[in-house]
């Protein structure tokens, strides 16, 4: 790579990060006609205001048309400009290719119709350069954005990025604008474990980012809508809603743990060793998962009850039976629902001995009162009861495991 002497410069940089080096990737399928003026003008900017070394690659994603050939003279005209192609379509696919491929120390992506400003784009890279962030992404949702589009479009986004930060429980605020980078380095581990090859590729690849522990940062940008996207709202939708429940499955059974990836400190703790959380699977997702292992807990302790009930008085029937299911609940819990620590930890067991010992104290109250207002009540009836007073223990048993066993900061260092 040639150097490019900087025209410009940015608040937050130093003359040692003037070194570092930068590659825009621009995935292209049949663009014969808007490449060339993308490509100018992303140099032009490049020229006069970007401070630090770069290259431009081209990613022909399977094109049909001379897509090929033009970004062979593009890349003929400048040793800066690269051409790969690939022989299946895929924007994700595409971004892997070409990310796994640089020699670069940030890579960096943008759609070919710059529907971004590209005065965003040193923002977007600077954090990447002096250490600040490890994925820095452009977002039209954020404060300070300007983005101009449908109302129809601007719904789809807005709903899909509220049902990723309520699925997942994700911070960034738009998964799918095309406009990212990231450092090199941190980048590549991920790439491996991403599975989706189109859309859902960018909504992955931050799930992942902020699942193990890396820091996202988001950049305002000004955006306009292009009228000729090759998008299909309907389609990419569907696939979307598939990608997040295989995102939120892997986190919950452990796959989606990427090895030799940084482990950040955590700031909002003075342990010298806590890190960043990574119990970042979301309200709907600990909801789902709470219910279906309560649904199971909730029958295993009635059948344990009735199996114990003839040679038992109830209460310690009751008591028999939920030490049982309660430890199988907790870790079930916590290594599908809040995706709390694989190891012991002796502040975790005694929070969550004491959410057991209000949970049976509630329970059992129920069935004293049972026994107190009916002489004689059947067993029939003492499940009943005993069922509703689960129901209702379990929903405080979840109210005090996310915001007291499992919380953020706690039990997890």
């Amino acid at each position: 790579m040639t150097g490019i002497p900087a025209s410009g410069t940015s608040p937050n940089l130093t003359g040692a990060t003037k070194t570092a080096t930068v590659d825009v990737v621009i995935p292209v399928y049949n663009e014969e006609r808007a490449l060339p003026g993308c490509v100018d003008i992303l140099k032009s900017y490049l020229d006069e205001q970007f401070p630090f070394e770069w290259t431009i690659t081209i990613v022909d994603n399977a094109s049909t048309d001379a897509t090929l050939a033009v970004a062979g003279e593009l890349a003929e005209a400048s040793d800066q400009v690269r051409v790969l192609h690939l022989d299946e379509k895929g924007r994700g696919r595409a971004l892997r290719t070409a990310w796994q491929w640089s020699d670069a120390d940030v890579v960096a992506y943008m759609d070919v119709d710059l529907s971004t400003g590209l005065n965003a784009l040193l923002p977007l890279v600077a954090p990447l350069v002096n250490g600040h962030s490890d994925v820095s992404i452009g977002s039209r949702l954020a404060p300070g954005s300007r983005t101009v589009r449908g109302p129809k479009r601007e719904l789809i986004s807005r709903c899909y990025n509220a049902i990723i930060r309520l699925s997942h429980g994700a911070k960034f605020s738009d998964a799918q604008c095309g406009f990212k980078a990231a450092r090199t380095d941190v980048i590549r581990p991920l790439l491996d474990h991403i599975e989706d090859d189109n859309w859902f590729f960018d909504t992955e690849l931050l799930l992942l980012a902020e699942h193990n522990g890396l820091r996202v940062h988001e950049v305002p940008v000004d955006w306009v809508e292009d009228a000729d996207t090759r998008v299909r709202i309907s389609s990419t939708a569907l696939e979307d809603v598939r990608g997040l429940v295989r995102v939120a499955r892997a986190k919950a059974v452990g796959t989606a743990r990427v090895a030799g990836l940084p482990r950040r400190p955590d700031p909002t703790s003075t342990h010298p060793d806590a890190v960043l959380s990574r119990r970042d699977t979301g309200l709907v997702w600990q909801l789902l998962s709470f219910a279906a292992i309560g649904v199971l807990s909730t029958m295993a302790t009635l059948l344990l009850y009735a199996f114990f009930r003839p040679s038992m008085h109830p209460l310690t029937a009751n008591l028999l039976a939920l030490v049982i299911t309660t430890m199988l609940n907790t870790e079930a819990n916590r290594r599908f629902t809040f995706l709390g620590p694989r190891g012991s930890s002796g502040r975790v067991h005694m929070q969550g001995l004491i959410v057991f010992g209000l949970y049976y104290a509630f329970t059992s109250s129920a069935l004293l009162v049972l026994h107190w207002t009916v002489a004689e009540p059947s067993r029939l009836l003492e499940l009943v009861v005993l069922l509703g007073a689960s129901v209702l223990g379990t929903a405080g048993r979840f109210v005090l495991l996310r915001g007291w066993v499992f919380k953020q900061g706690k039990g997890n260092k």
